[in-house]
């Protein structure tokens, strides 16, 4: 499997990337070397290997959650560059 140019733009859209002509190639060549190598990943024989559920078997240190004194909403949105009365405005990221 490779990826040409149309996926490749295709691809780009989706993740909102823009580049020119020159990383073009080079993202292209780059995505190729990824599929080439999961391809490769696909050659081995997995059949007796256990799935793992973690990289490590380090065990999270978690702590206690404790209520405290909260930002008030004034402070908060005192230097947001957008807001309104209650709220962040931000750029619509969805279409």
């Amino acid at each position: 499997m490779s990826i040409n140019k149309e996926t490749l733009e295709k691809i780009a859209h989706l993740a909102r990337l823009e580049f020119d002509e020159k990383s073009e190639e080079k993202m292209l060549k780059d995505m190729n070397n990824m599929l080439s190598f999961v391809e490769k990943l696909q050659e081995l024989d997995t059949e007796n290997v256990e799935p793992l559920q973690a990289m490590s078997f380090e065990i999270n240190q978690l702590r206690e959650d404790k209520v405290k004194e909260h930002l008030p909403r004034e402070k908060g949105l005192k230097n947001a560059p957008k807001k309104d009365n209650e709220f962040f405005r931000v750029p619509k990221v969805i279409e």
